[in-house]
């Protein structure tokens, strides 16, 4: 019978899939777009309010910058998603910029990038969850005090659909993303024509002025303003690098098929950014960190989003429209946590392949997912959540120093990898097409490595020091994991095969007893038919007439092995089974020792509790016992039998043939 947890995980993520099923997985253009490039796609919600956020510190003056502050944005969206075009075309097994660093430049680069894209996926969950329950409550108010426990939830239910397959998220999240899409051009089209015909949007806060916190900025100050607010808006380019990580989930021609995805979510992201941040510069929309710097109005009250109060000024508040684009807002930024639930596991994945990471991130769960991944994704950015009260303002400040380093060391490594195809010598269209991609990813690579010497300088003081000492840490340890496999190999590689050494002298057996009855008269038998060159069963004397009363009836029965009594003053178990058998490896050290331990086989979770214990701290002390072999001899009670009696009535037909329980 499948006990309640089994039941509870099926109906949680679903049957078992079998390894053939694979290719079932893999995902087509128009599910790969919702999967992989979500986060990309709902950053156009918070990108331009975080540029605002910034340029409002020096005072409404400065939002004449937004403009220009989003056309280079703009520009660099535009070369980043050439640049991995050219490199889901070189290196369609996956991996992306980890792959690429550490191919062309080394293993100590590729595991900068590793770092930097763990922590900024981890980041990814708690800003776009955190993101998206800023846009709730800006619907529901009332929400506000329920912050934290709302975002941990989300994370929850987005780590079980992601548990259920990569598939089966993707079809999940399509309709909510294409939802989105459809609003934020129905917002942009319908704002932009009224501005068109002489109506102009305008927005709630338009009534307001802003206090600044930074007062007459001239020279290197406003420079600083204006690079920290381009620093701020770059969050648009966030979970481009993710469809780079994943072509392996694409299907065939995996290389074309994640190109063009890529192809798509740059020219959604664009146009949307544009639009969005053009519909805030005429609605004349204001936002600041700290609401209370917003003159005039009531700061014990959240703050609207930038989205929010262009949905109002376009549609007006109380609308259909006005809360379909509130709803579309919040679920496209919950669902952009998805980039990185596929991102991270994938990279975790790989990453355990190459013994950086525990070997469990690469094995696959009963739905072909990374489970583990998930899992560990799921609980970090959850308690980054709690530590930073799923506040966006906070989060964002960490957010995006890791996805501009691997975007500067991933072109960078794509560079090299084209000069080593010219050093070939090919010509005609191949060295044309060469020398092209050379010349796109060598942009990239500069002005990605110009915007993270920006995003450090402007951000560091804000928090993003935090994410810079993090990432020598996660390296750090990731090194001790290789390290510590590459020592487990050699330590047990075998040099010589066969090899008379690897013989024992002798073989000692040792068969634990507690009392005699069929769990202790099979382990004996196992062990006779073994054949050692010793055999002696041991029990441990902490009841004298109990151990009595065991010696009279191993007398009485006959036993054609000695039993040996262990003392033990304290009352103590395993110690002087330890000891004992440690004393016969110091007396021969080339001899092997062979302890038999009868185990009760149960039906129920609750007779685990009332058995085995003991065998269970006693084999866990032997296990650390060089030159001890300990085997476990199963007797199988009752209450096991018809367990799996129960089990096996309710397989349904074809079960088996289809990978079901067996």
């Amino acid at each position: 019978m499948p006990s309640l947890g089994d039941l509870s995980k099926r109906l949680l993520i679903g049957r078992k899939l079998p390894s053939e099923r694979m290719g079932h997985t893999l995902l087509p253009k128009r599910l790969a777009l919702p999967v992989f490039a979500s986060d990309p796609l709902s950053s156009v919600t918070y990108a331009t309010q975080e540029v605002l956020v910034i340029l409002t510190l020096g005072g409404l003056a400065y939002l004449t910058y937004t403009p220009w502050v989003a056309a280079v944005v703009v520009l660099l969206l535009i070369t980043v998603v050439a640049s991995y075009r050219q490199l889901v075309r070189a290196y369609p097994t996956g991996g992306g910029d980890f792959e690429v660093a550490n191919t062309n430049l080394g293993p100590t680069a590729g595991l900068i990038v590793a770092s930097a894209l763990l922590i900024d996926y981890i980041l990814t969950v708690a800003v776009s969850v955190s993101a998206g329950v800023d846009n709730l409550i800006s619907a529901v108010p009332e929400l506000n005090d329920y912050r934290v426990p709302i975002a941990i939830g989300i994370v929850v239910l987005l780590s079980a659909m992601n548990l259920r397959g990569i598939r089966e998220s993707g079809i999940a999240f399509a309709i909510p993303t294409y939802l989105f899409i459809v609003g934020m051009a129905g917002l942009i089209v319908w704002g932009l024509g009224q501005t068109l015909f002489g109506d102009d949007p305008v927005s709630e806060s338009a009534q307001y002025d802003v206090q600044a916190e930074m007062t007459d900025l001239g020279g290197i100050a406003l420079m600083l303003l204006v690079l920290r607010a381009f620093a701020s808006g770059c969050t648009a380019l966030t979970g481009v690098e993710a469809i780079a990580n994943g072509v392996p989930a694409f299907r065939k021609p995996k290389a074309k098929n994640a190109a063009a995805t890529l192809a798509i979510m740059g020219t959604l992201s664009i146009t949307m950014f544009s639009g969005i941040t053009a519909l805030a510069v005429i609605a004349d929309v204001r936002y600041v960190e700290n609401s209370c710097d917003l003159v005039g109005f009531d700061c014990t009250q959240p703050q609207p989003t930038v989205i929010s109060q262009l949905a109002e000024a376009v549609f007006g508040g109380d609308t259909i429209p006005f809360y379909y684009i509130q709803g579309a807002a919040a679920l496209i930024l919950i669902l952009a946590a998805n980039t990185a639930f596929n991102g991270f596991p994938l990279l975790g994945s790989i990453l355990a392949q190459h013994r950086y990471a525990p070997r469990q991130l690469h094995t696959r769960g009963d739905r072909l997912v990374f489970s583990n991944g998930i899992i560990v994704l799921a609980v970090l950015a959850g308690l980054l959540i709690v530590a930073f009260d799923a506040s966006v303002t906070r989060l964002i400040q960490l957010y995006i120093v890791g996805v501009f380093t691997a975007f500067t060391f991933g072109q960078t490594g794509m560079v090299r990898h084209w000069n080593r195809l010219l050093a070939a010598g090919p010509t005609g269209p191949e060295r044309r097409q060469i020398l092209r991609s050379r010349a796109i990813n060598g942009t990239g690579a500069i002005l990605t490595g110009v915007v993270l010497v920006v995003v450090l300088i402007t951000k560091f003081t804000h928090g993003a020091w935090l994410v810079v000492a993090m990432m020598p840490l996660l390296f750090l340890l990731m090194r001790g994991i290789r390290r510590h496999y590459d020592t487990t190999s050699e330590e047990l590689a075998v040099e010589d095969w066969p090899s008379e050494s690897l013989l024992p002298s002798r073989v000692h057996a040792v068969v634990l007893v507690s009392r005699l009855h069929k769990p202790t008269v099979r382990a004996i038998a196992y062990a006779r038919a073994a054949r050692p060159d010793i055999l002696e069963a041991i029990t441990v004397d902490v009841d004298e007439s109990a151990t009595a009363a065991l010696l009279d009836e191993w007398d009485r029965h006959d036993i054609p092995v000695p039993l040996r009594v262990l003392d033990s003053p304290y009352r103590e178990i395993a110690r002087p089974v330890v000891e004992y058998v440690r004393a016969i490896r110091r007396a021969s050290p080339r001899d092997v020792v062979t302890v038999y331990v009868p185990e009760y086989v149960v039906g129920h979770w609750w007779e685990r509790i009332l058995h085995n214990q003991s065998v269970f701290w006693l084999k866990g002390r032997l296990l650390f016992t060089p030159g001890v072999m300990v085997t476990s001899v199963p007797w199988q009670l009752r209450s096991a039998a018809a367990a799996k009696a129960k089990a096996k009535a309710k397989q349904a037909p074809g079960d088996v043939r289809r990978g079901g329980p067996r």
